[in-house]
């Protein structure tokens, strides 16, 4: 906004700067005034033991857009500046730990360079796991069932329990294939099952909540994250070897999860209004020995 020249005049003549007496632009929230907002707006208690915390940057940084995703890997970085997002908000740990230490990793390379990145484009990364798990409903599982397109199939509003017209576990899968294009299924059990009741389980809860899954009434096939092959794995084997109605398929702990974070994306917007927010997708985290194309 220019001042009239007669306003002008008389501030030189106060000894006011006419820069001075310029409107300042106003500047966007920083990152922890946006976190502060995601603990407004979750229907649970924050908790003060919680990985959710900022691993990267500085929260009193202002923010110029939002990312969300699955793991900030490096290509999820690029990503986010390239989207001039700054703020990037990831489910999982961003160092390769649960709980992000990094003193063993002060002279890893790989470490060093990551960190070197962050820091030149000025990146602020915050883990949501917990809270977005304990909120109500649980955003990932939000997420998946609308993915998945479960809804209507929900036994209860847990969103843990299915049911599903009669058919085999290998018919199922193969659908469950086209849904997360990009996973590697694994199918423990024997394919040729016939089930109508699931239940879903989704990233790595360990083997002890799979076996109650597995041991409900309202679970005939599990669909799972990932687990350890010595324990779920051994358990639903053991169990269809014995003739009992059993299985289980696990998609990879991404797959699984996901579209947890692409609902997040739509969440944080229903209060977040004058920033940009994206959902950025990570892809497979390895590939199979059938997908390498031969020389």
């Amino acid at each position: 906004m220019k001042l009239p020249v007669i306003c002008i005049l008389l501030l030189v003549l106060t000894g006011i700067s006419p820069l001075q007496a310029q409107p300042t632009a106003v500047k966007g929230p920083t990152a922890r005034q946006i976190i502060a907002q995601i603990q407004k707006n979750v229907t649970c208690p924050w908790s003060q033991e919680t990985v959710d915390t900022f691993k990267a940057g500085n929260p009193d940084d202002v923010v110029t857009g939002i990312a969300t995703c699955m793991f900030a890997n490096m290509e999820t970085l690029r990503k986010a500046v390239a989207n001039k997002c700054n703020l990037i908000i990831a489910h999982e740990p961003v160092f390769y730990n649960h709980l992000d230490k990094t003193d063993f990793l002060a002279n890893d390379p790989v470490y060093q360079k990551k960190s070197e990145y962050i820091k030149q484009h000025g990146l602020i990364i915050f883990r949501f796991h917990d809270h977005l798990h304990q909120t109500v409903p649980d955003g990932i599982y939000m997420g998946m069932v609308e993915k998945l397109g479960w809804k209507a199939n929900q036994v209860d509003k847990s969103m843990f329990y299915f049911k599903f017209d009669d058919q085999t576990v290998g018919a199922f899968a193969q659908k469950l294939q086209d849904q997360l294009k990009g996973s590697q299924l694994r199918i423990v059990g024997d394919p040729k099952m016939h089930f109508t009741n699931v239940a879903l389980s989704v990233g790595a809860p360990g083997s002890q909540s799979h076996l109650n899954f597995l041991n409900s009434n309202n679970t005939e096939l599990l669909v799972a994250g990932e687990g350890q092959e010595w324990e779920t794995y051994e358990y639903v084997l053991d169990a269809s070897m014995m003739g009992m109605k059993k299985a289980a398929i696990f998609t990879g702990h991404i797959p699984s999860e996901q579209a947890g974070m692409e609902y997040c994306a739509k969440w944080l917007k229903t209060f977040i209004k004058d920033l940009p927010v994206i959902y950025i997708e990570n892809g497979p985290a390895y590939q199979s020995v059938q997908q390498i194309s031969k020389p």
